[in-house]
């Protein structure tokens, strides 16, 4: 299969929805309950893009990504990470780039405008390409 891509959400209906796209591009969903899970899956697995809610039951996105941009694993400090997140109210994107994110997306989630944008994003991981 293609390229892993970590998705941490808490929500079982977007995860699903999420799993399905990522699948339907080729590629294998790891899937995280929480952001604590989620950086633990991301030090012990190779991972090439993070998906990320902001709104987790223990710490909040915004933490994890930051977490995840000081990580000793280079692969992983560098790795892109797109905010889906129903959070959007003025400022919350700002707050998510400021965090270390590289792109974010409101929820509910367009599923092709999902599947261009991680498409395009592994694209540029594969070519070893700065985002």
């Amino acid at each position: 299969m293609g390229h892993n891509v970590l998705y941490i959400e808490d929500n079982s209906d977007n995860m699903m929805l999420v799993r399905r796209v990522i699948q339907s591009g080729g590629h294998n969903l790891v899937e995280a309950r929480t952001g604590l899970e989620g950086l633990a899956v991301a030090e012990s697995q190779d991972i090439d893009l993070i998906l990320l809610d902001i709104n987790l039951p223990d710490i909040d996105g915004y933490e994890v990504a930051r977490r995840l941009r000081s990580s000793k694993k280079e692969s992983l400090a560098n790795a892109p990470i797109m905010v889906l997140t129903a959070n959007a109210m003025r400022g919350d994107a700002e707050r998510a780039l400021d965090a270390g994110c590289d792109i974010y997306m409101s929820k509910p989630i367009n599923i092709f405008e999902l599947l261009e944008k991680v498409s395009a994003l592994l694209s540029r991981v594969a070519q070893g390409n700065d985002l």
